[in-house]
């Protein structure tokens, strides 16, 4: 029954898509379920983070092409489709105080106006379930807490033909399960510093524990842990497609793969919303729905 099973993954930015589920949707993808990648704004004022490419004038004048290729590259190697919503990156902004964000970014969107560009892609795709960030983000980028916004508004929205009519938002629907990306979560994180320390290894995650410390974070409901591990290759390389914002010698590769495998073969989800019965924990984000595909 997986040809018509639909899943839905809301990102804020090219790249997101590959640093947060891209081994899960590269799982179900194999599995023959349909997935879509909805990218909410092009990137348009994200830093260069790969030293390599720094200083490069053609990346710097024509950012938002490249990161759109780079989008290609890294569609093609997960095997899912995409769609833009066309919204233009919010940047993020820094200083104490913080600066204003800049005029007409996705941030300072109409929530409900925006909210309706994900109620068109929702209702011609129909996906059953969608995965988007929690209310904060998963970190406080301004345009990540608003795909969260827009992702929750819609959700409901994607059913509401008052709200959004069918002449205007195509033919009503009902996603049945939402959930948040948690992959970046403490318990992970902490196996893997420690399995990196046992081996006798330097840790790329020390900081992060002793920053998560600090900043006395909450730690997150981890409801879905889906089985991806042999799908972590496929998650790299389309990390690595995303070549402005990722360095391959940098700290997103530092863990060798095959102990990734051993110590931490998941990914991790919050489970937000759900119109069907399912029993916690879950192994797979279609629990409830796959035997009523």
């Amino acid at each position: 029954m997986t040809d018509q099973l639909r899943l839905m993954a809301v990102h804020a930015h090219p790249d997101d898509e590959s640093s947060k589920g891209a081994a899960t949707m590269a799982k179900y993808v194999s599995e023959g379920v349909d997935v879509l990648v909805v990218t909410c704004t092009g990137g348009e004022r994200g830093s260069i983070l790969n030293p390599k490419l720094q200083g490069d004038a053609y990346i710097e004048e024509h950012i938002h092409e490249v990161r759109r290729k780079e989008m290609d590259e890294a569609r093609e190697i997960l095997g899912v489709k995409q769609e833009w919503l066309g919204f233009v990156d919010s940047g993020l902004p820094e200083g104490d105080p913080l600066p204003p964000l800049p005029e007409g970014c996705f941030a300072l969107e109409d929530v409900d106006k925006a909210a309706g560009e994900l109620v068109k892609q929702i209702r011609s795709f129909r996906p059953q379930v969608i995965t988007t960030y929690d209310e904060n983000g998963g970190y406080p980028h301004p345009d990540h807490i608003m795909t969260h916004k827009i992702s929750m508004v819609a959700f409901e929205g994607a059913a509401d033909t008052e709200k959004y009519p069918e002449a205007e938002f195509g033919a009503a629907y009902q996603p049945l399960k939402l959930y948040y990306n948690q992959g970046f979560n403490r318990p992970r994180t902490e196996a893997l510093h420690q399995a990196m320390l046992d081996r006798g290894l330097d840790s790329p995650y020390g900081e992060w524990l002793k920053r998560w410390n600090e900043m006395e974070r909450t730690e997150r409901t981890l409801t879905t842990h889906v089985p991806c591990a042999d799908f972590y290759e496929i998650r790299d390389k389309a990390l690595i497609a995303h070549a402005t914002q990722i360095d391959p010698d940098g700290g997103w590769f530092k863990v060798p793969l095959e102990l990734q495998k051993e110590v931490w073969p998941t990914e991790e989800y919050e489970l937000a919303k759900s119109l069907v019965d399912t029993s916690l924990p879950e192994d797979d984000l279609f629990a409830g729905i796959r035997d009523n595909a």
